[in-house]
């Protein structure tokens, strides 16, 4: 259906906040939304995406709260995707970092206009002039340095010059221009999705066109629904949601996942019929979990895999380990992600994990009671996290497991056999004379005859002058016996040797 032009109505525009983590992103959005949501997070790092809405001077402005941590780049790109405008959030005292220069190439990949919030200018060592120069490289120039990204210095703490960004980002919209119909058949994308214990399966959707209304059928991803209720940013029922607004919506028939699309349809009949059609086709297309493509079938098997199972509460954490983990490389061993899906560790992920010998890892999710219990039966460790870089340190630690430890041997002693007796009740003896080092009982040696190596094992005893000795050093003479091994002949040579084996890790 073509979006006739009268019905074009301007809508808010739709913000991601990026930035270096502990820069303030939080801070700032909690002082614009003014509630706290730091408090309760898990060394800082924000966890779940959430998107709220404020109104400044009767100008809405939609925030998406993306976590600020390199292993949420997948979900960063994302936020992009459905972004109008970026804030891009650096501290004055500390200056452009590794996530700082990430996110630049994310807007700049997803051609969105960059607002630059220079936080902490309340610092004494803060430094806005040299955030500005350090800009300069990244081709985000300042107003001042004739250049046409807006850079406001702000202070998250006392809340100096909160309106000025605000204004900037209602500024850049209208340059924009952003305008949709307010009247069509809705559709949006999913930020979030989980299973909530007693409302079911909730998606957070970002409505992009159209308004959604309660008792409308829709299609999301492979799944489909119908919206039973809609809950706006400040946790009210509402009855309907226009473009740009966040809400969560129930009714979805399964936990959708992040960057799913949302299409609203006309009856229940189409919206099931979508949604079948889908999944069909994904069925055919294989299981990106489990599909070999033609690479890994004739890859070199030689590999060692740590097989992972991953649990989390939300599909933006999911996404994030997933996209982290794979990141994690070694010539030697690899992570092999056999499931990553979210709700509570089950049963049959507690199954899974034996069959495939794979680590299981609960991300801010418990086993189920059953769960638990058959994991303790079967012995299978489920590990939990809520940080992503513990879970990633824990992965490697798992990894290093797998690879062979460096070995490194060293000499100690060297024998060279001079004559063979018979002795009665021990059989051959090697007369021999220790060239070099001493040779010990007991320990590690091998046979060498023209060049070649024809025997490894240990040494049984040593006879000096017919009393069995504990070692021999450098020009003794004594008799040696080898663990198995009776075949000496003269001239061998008989090489004693310690071994020390080095964990490696990745």
């Amino acid at each position: 259906k073509e979006t006739r032009s009268e019905n074009l109505k301007n809508r808010p525009p739709i913000v991601t906040v990026m930035g270096h983590v502990d820069h303030g992103k939080t801070s700032v959005l909690d002082v614009l939304r003014s509630a706290n949501v730091v408090s309760g997070e898990f060394g800082g790092i924000t966890q779940h995406i959430g998107a709220y809405q404020i109104e400044h001077q009767s100008n809405k402005i939609t925030f998406i709260d993306t976590p600020g941590h390199a292993a949420f780049t997948e979900m960063r790109a994302r936020g992009s995707k459905l972004t109008d405008v970026v804030v891009l959030v650096v501290a004055a005292d500390d200056g452009v970092k590794p996530q700082t220069i990430e996110s630049i190439k994310h807007a700049k990949a997803a051609k969105v206009p960059i607002v630059v919030a220079i936080n902490k200018c309340d610092l004494p060592e803060a430094d806005p002039q040299k955030i500005k120069n350090q800009l300069l490289e990244y081709e985000l120039i300042a107003e001042d340095l004739s250049g046409d990204t807006l850079m406001v210095e702000i202070s998250a703490k006392t809340k100096k010059n909160l309106d000025k960004l605000v204004e900037s980002i209602v500024l850049q919209a209208e340059i924009l221009d952003l305008k949709t119909d307010f009247d069509s058949k809705a559709t949006g994308i999913v930020l979030e999705s989980k299973i909530d214990v007693g409302r079911g399966a909730v998606a957070t959707v970002v409505v992009t066109s159209g308004t959604i209304k309660k008792g409308d059928f829709f299609v999301s991803g492979l799944k489909w629904g119908k919206v039973r209720a809609l809950i706006n940013d400040k946790g009210q029922n509402i009855n309907e949601a226009p473009p740009s607004s966040p809400v969560e919506i129930l009714g979805i028939n399964g936990a959708a996942k992040s960057g799913d699309d949302f299409i609203v349809l006309d009856t229940e009949k189409e919206a099931k019929t979508l949604s079948e059609n889908r999944a069909e086709e994904n069925k055919s297309g294989g299981n990106p979990l489990t599909f070999a493509t033609q690479d890994s079938a004739f890859a070199d098997k030689s590999i060692d895999e740590l097989n992972i199972i991953v649990k989390s509460d939300v599909h933006g954490s999911s996404e994030a380990i997933k996209s982290a983990i794979n990141q994690i490389t070694h010539e030697e061993v690899k992570p092999k992600i056999i499931l990553s899906d979210i709700g509570m560790v089950t049963e049959t992920d507690v199954t899974l994990a034996k069959a495939s010998n794979a680590v299981l890892i609960a991300f801010n999710v418990k086993p189920s009671k059953e769960a638990k219990k058959l994991a303790e039966n079967e012995k299978i460790n489920i590990v939990s996290y809520n940080i992503i870089y513990e879970v990633l340190d824990y992965i490697k630690q798992k990894m290093s497991g797998l690879l062979s430890p460096d070995v490194q041997e060293t000499v100690t002693g060297t024998a060279q056999i001079l004559e063979i007796f018979k002795v009665s009740g021990t059989g051959k003896v090697a007369g021999s004379k220790v060239i070099e080092g001493e040779i010990s009982s007991g320990s590690d040696a091998r046979v060498i005859r023209d060049g070649a190596i024809i025997y490894t094992g240990k040494i049984s005893t040593i006879f000096r002058e017919k009393n069995q000795a504990k070692q021999v050093s450098n020009g003794q003479e004594c008799g040696i016996t080898l663990k198995d091994f009776i075949d000496f002949q003269k001239d061998d040579t008989i090489e004693a040797y310690s071994v020390t084996s080095t964990e490696r890790m990745i």
